[in-house]
This record gives structure tokens, sequence and C-alpha cells, in this order.
């Protein structure tokens, strides 16, 4: 992985930590708007996070592939996954 590992690690834990707080939320019977913005951060946060991902892919792997052929074949999985994103 070419992205920043520590910046992805930090965002991951942070989530973590999000979805933690959310369980206890559940447990304790909270709002339930209060309950979906907290998710919603954590989705945010998760974003933030595959964003790093996929930016360094391409800004690497992409960038540094050995033939066309190896190029087109990584595009192509960008586009995959932006399907399932979209």
């Amino acid at each position: 992985m070419r992205a920043d590992k520590a910046k992805v690690t930090r965002l991951l834990k942070t989530a973590a930590g999000q979805i933690e707080g959310v369980l206890k939320m559940i447990e304790e019977d909270r709002y339930c708007l209060e309950i979906s913005s907290q998710i919603m951060a954590a989705q945010n946060v998760l974003k933030r996070a595959n964003r790093e991902v996929i930016s360094a892919h391409m800004a690497g792997c992409v960038r540094d592939a050995e033939s066309p052929e190896e190029r087109e074949e990584k595009l192509e999985e960008i586009l995959t996954l932006l399907e399932k994103l979209l």
C-alpha cells in the first residue's frame, strides 16, 4: 500500500472509536437522530480513509505501471471500484 499508513491508520482508528460510541448509544437507548448523526460522522471518516488509499493508488500504482496494458488494467480496476462507490 502506498498511502500514508499513519494517516490511514489514524482515520480508521477514529472511525472504530466512533462506531464503538454508536454501539454504546444504542445500548443506552439514545435519541435516534443523535445515533444517526454519529453514524454519518463515522461514514465520513471512512470515506476520507478510502479517498487517501485510492489517491495513493492512482498517484503510485497506476502512474508507475510498467506497460500500457498494465496501466489500462489498473484504470479498469479503479472504474470498477468507482461503480461500487457511486
